[in-house]
C-alpha cells in the first residue's frame, strides 16, 4: 500500500484548498478517503494526482459536470473516448459564445464611454444616462 498522506499536505501540493478537496469528495469527483485512528483524512498519490487533472480542468473553465464525465470516461481506460470528444466539443462551442458575447459588451462599453467627454457634469453624462437606459439587445451570457 502507497504512502497516506494528510489533506493539508494534498492541498499544498495540488494548490487546491482543503475546503476544495473536500467539496470534490462531497461532490463525488474524489473517491472517499481512508481515516486515521484519529479520523483524520488520509489520500494516497492518486488522490494528488485527480486533484491535479481536476484543478487543470477547471483552469480550462470546465463545470463540475464536465469533470465528472471526464474522470468517470479516465477511469474506464478502455472504453470508447467518443464521449470525451462531443464534451470537449461542447465546450468550445460554449466558449466561443462567451467570446461573442464579450465581444458585443466590449463594443457596447466602448459606445457608452464614448457619450461622455471629461468635464460633463453628471446630470449631463452620457454613459450614467445609458446605463440607466441599457440596449435590451445586450444579453451576456452568465459564466457558468
Amino acid at each position: 500500500m502507497s504512502e497516506r498522506i494528510r489533506i493539508g499536505e494534498v492541498a499544498r501540493r495540488t494548490g487546491c484548498s482543503v475546503d476544495a478537496i473536500r467539496y470534490y469528495e462531497r461532490e463525488g469527483l474524489l473517491p472517499p478517503a481512508q481515516r486515521s485512528e484519529g479520523n483524520f483524512r488520509l489520500y494516497g498519490e492518486e488522490a494528488v494526482e485527480r486533484l491535479q487533472f481536476i484543478r487543470h480542468c477547471r483552469s480550462l473553465d470546465m463545470n463540475l459536470a464536465e469533470i465528472g464525465t471526464l474522470l468517470r470516461t479516465q477511469d474506464h481506460p478502455n472504453d470508447n473516448c467518443e464521449d470525451v470528444i462531443a464534451l470537449l466539443d461542447e465546450h468550445i462551442g460554449q466558449v466561443a459564445r462567451r467570446i461573442a458575447d464579450l465581444e458585443r459588451l466590449e463594443r457596447y462599453l466602448s459606445e457608452l464611454r464614448g457619450s461622455c467627454h471629461e468635464g460633463s457634469v453628471a446630470r449631463d453624462c452620457g454613459i450614467l444616462k445609458g446605463l440607466a437606459h441599457g440596449p435590451e439587445e445586450l444579453a451576456v451570457v452568465e459564466p457558468a
